[in-house]
């Protein structure tokens, strides 16, 4: 098998992992990765804003505001405006969204942590680099990404990023 083809193939296997624990995770909670994760960041940081979420969640405002709607739509949480600051808003967790974290799967990214944590220091950069070169490779260089392994755009809206970033060409 040549090299090419062995990256290839690896790649896949990486996007369809990622594609089969989302799916995996959907089917079990109804709720997406980002979701989830977002509803643990709420759960560990307590009462908490949009901007601090999305500064914790390496995700844009608009991004987190996105999610956190459907959140609230499902019954997962509501938003509270600051009694001292009007300005501020935080949002809380409902008692259903205890429940469904409770028995929530781990979301791919926390094993991948565990496991990553553990490499010697030149393995961790060298993932890091080749995966970097990777992307660029790749042109993906210019696609906002966060954190998170989860497939498709971060708020399941239109993938507008992967169609901007190819409209640069």
């Amino acid at each position: 098998m040549s090299p090419i083809d062995e990256v290839l193939i690896a790649l896949r296997r990486v996007i369809r992992a990622t594609d089969m624990h989302s799916k995996y995770l959907s089917k079990t909670t109804g709720l997406t990765a980002p979701q989830i994760l977002l509803l643990q960041t709420i759960r560990a940081k307590g009462d908490v804003t949009v901007s601090k979420l999305a500064n914790d969640m390496s995700l844009s405002q608009a991004t987190v505001t996105t999610i956190i709607d459907r959140l609230e739509n499902k019954g997962f949480v509501f938003r509270e405006r600051c009694k001292e600051d009007k300005r501020k808003v935080f949002t809380h967790l409902t008692d259903a969204a205890l429940e469904v974290l409770k028995s929530a799967p781990t979301p791919l990214q926390d094993q991948f942590t565990k496991q990553f944590n553990d490499l010697q220091e030149w393995e961790k950069t060298m993932i890091i680099s080749s995966l970097q070169r990777v992307a660029q490779m790749m042109d993906a260089q210019h696609i906002d990404a966060s954190p998170v392994l989860d497939v498709g755009s971060i708020d399941r809206s239109e993938n507008n990023q992967v169609k901007n970033a190819y409209r640069r060409e």
